[in-house]
């Protein structure tokens, strides 16, 4: 999902700071709402999970170019479930600068850009969550058409802004159009995998009942609120 350097040039990039800026502030409210109901050392923890688990998901795990973009086994609707929205906001935004600064630095202009396209997802995923997931549900019981159409928001929330930054950067020409369509094509593989990824997490987690209460994942991976 990385917008690749000059897609948005330098006159444009300014609208990526107030993206990012927005998804950081809902980011700190998210944080603090965690903390409420957990405690710092739990959601240090989950922070660091999530960080780790992001900078593999870039790094190790299969990623190739295509169209306007990269396409990444991204897991975000996975790192929602177990470790909670804001330690999961916190692994995309630390992982992928990690990712810029130490292997990728030519990236890092665009960061603000490719922050925006991972965080905003994610809590329009978490919108979604609450409203398909009834309060009474405990997350190791998800069906597969729920992890199908938070993996679908995820996903879909990525290819929307990248199609967003690259129309935006280079306007609604045929190659621009053909890359991006290219892109949201290769995405579906994603979509297809995730909410598999998902329920298999999700029943390691249901066989593993010992990590309920666990500072290792979210309170509502186990329980009902």
């Amino acid at each position: 999902m990385h917008i690749e350097p000059g897609i948005v040039d330098a006159t444009k990039i300014g609208l990526s700071y107030a993206t990012a800026a927005g998804a950081a502030t809902y980011t700190a409210k998210e944080t603090f709402a965690d903390l409420k109901k957990t405690n710092i050392a739990s959601y240090a923890l989950r922070a660091l999970v999530a960080t780790v688990g992001v900078f593999l998901f870039f790094e190790v795990l299969p990623h190739f170019p295509v169209g306007v973009s990269e396409v990444h086994f991204i897991l975000g609707s996975t790192l929602f479930l177990i470790l909670g929205s804001a330690p999961a906001a916190f692994g995309l935004a630390a992982g992928l600068l990690i990712q810029g600064v130490f292997f990728a630095p030519f990236d890092l202009p665009m960061y603000f850009i490719n922050l925006t396209t991972l965080l905003v997802p994610l809590f329009a995923l978490q919108a979604l969550a609450s409203r398909i997931i009834a309060p009474g549900t405990a997350y190791i019981d998800l069906k597969y058409s729920q992890a199908l159409a938070l993996s679908t928001a995820y996903q879909g929330g990525v290819v929307a802004w990248v199609a967003f930054w690259a129309f935006y950067g280079q306007g609604f020409g045929g190659e621009t159009v053909t890359s991006v369509l290219t892109f949201g094509g290769a995405y579906t593989l994603v979509v297809l995998i995730e909410p598999i990824a998902d329920l298999a997490v999700l029943a390691g987690a249901k066989a593993m009942r010992g990590l309920n209460g666990s500072a290792l994942v979210t309170p509502r991976l186990y329980n009902n609120a």
